[in-house]
């Protein structure tokens, strides 16, 4: 009796280790890989899960959240044999657990030199100024290569950032130089482009002030013309009027035709330049009779309109 109590114990404590060793828990983040007798079967996703006691067994726990590596730095030649030394740093993660296991031995080791590989590639082939100005496109460059390369693993990498490129010292003293040359050399053009933009503006002022100035005296000359035409189209009517009054015999025509002229030279014997003050006997009587004889002449032409009208 005793012998048989002791082996329902043992075969009970052999069930509870069996149930104990087929119950996995797997946390959050993490899968395992399940192996029997040394072949890859499943993967056991986060929880609890079952396998089959000494048959199955755990072959690797595998982190399957977004991990982050420094890349060490190291000296890279570019394109035009400059030395540089770069370092960086790169975003990834496992998306099959299986692949990443039995794919590759030591992941992270890995991907860390395919990594530092594919910088030296793709620096090297550009320039020195292309190195500095172009980060993103290093990036883009380096991420597509580096994630095409790890995809067989069950890896994808998500990022790759340069952190830093560092020239040596006098590399950096010379490309000071340059570009304070350069930011000279732009001050000096951008000052003679403002002087021949300011010559060009002072030209175009003085020959707009030159073209208003030919258009005013135009129209000035335009308008002395026309007022000299009109001058001499009321004389010529004048004359003619006097002319007809003369043929008729009116004597008050020929009064206003002589005294005329005697005022017209009158006027330009006082206004000559050499002449400061001129004494001359004058017929005043003479005169008033003339402009009396205007007047006459004047009326008689103002009747004739109105007998016209």
């Amino acid at each position: 009796m005793l012998g048989f109590d002791t082996f329902v114990i043992g075969f009970l404590g052999l069930v509870v280790a069996l149930i104990v060793m087929g119950v996995k828990k797997v946390n959050q983040g993490m899968e395992y890989t399940v192996e029997r007798f040394g072949r890859f079967t499943k993967s056991l996703r986060p929880g609890l899960n079952l396998i089959i006691p000494v048959m199955d067994n755990i072959g690797h726990k595998v982190n399957m959240m977004e991990r982050v590596m420094d890349v060490p730095s190291q000296e890279v030649i570019t394109k035009d044999n400059a030395m540089v030394r770069v370092d960086g740093v790169i975003f990834f993660q496992v998306m099959d657990s299986a692949l990443a296991s039995y794919e590759v031995n030591n992941l992270e080791h890995a991907i860390l030199n395919l990594t530092m590989t594919n910088i030296r590639t793709v620096m090297g082939s550009m320039d020195l100024d292309e190195l500095l100005s172009k980060r993103d496109q290093i990036n883009t460059q380096l991420l597509n290569v580096v994630d095409e390369a790890t995809t067989p693993w069950g890896v994808k990498a998500n990022r790759i950032e340069i952190k830093d490129i560092s020239p040596p010292k006098d590399l950096v003293d010379s490309m000071a130089r340059q570009m304070k040359a350069e930011r000279e050399k732009r001050a000096s053009i951008l000052e003679a482009e403002g002087e021949r933009q300011a010559e060009i503006l002072r030209a175009e002022g003085e020959k707009q002030a030159v073209i208003l100035q030919a258009e005013g005296d135009r129209e000035a000359a335009f308008r002395e013309a026309e007022a000299r035409e009109r001058l001499a189209e009321a004389e010529a009517k004048a004359t003619m009027m006097v002319s007809q009054a003369i043929e008729k015999g009116n004597i008050n025509a020929i009064n206003y035709f002589v005294a005329t002229k005697y005022v017209d030279a009158l006027k330009e014997i006082g206004s000559a330049e050499n002449q400061k003050l001129v004494f001359m006997p004058l017929d005043s009587s003479g005169i008033i009779g003339a402009l009396g004889g205007i007047g006459e002449l004047a009326k008689e032409v103002l009747k004739k309109d109105d007998k016209v009208d």
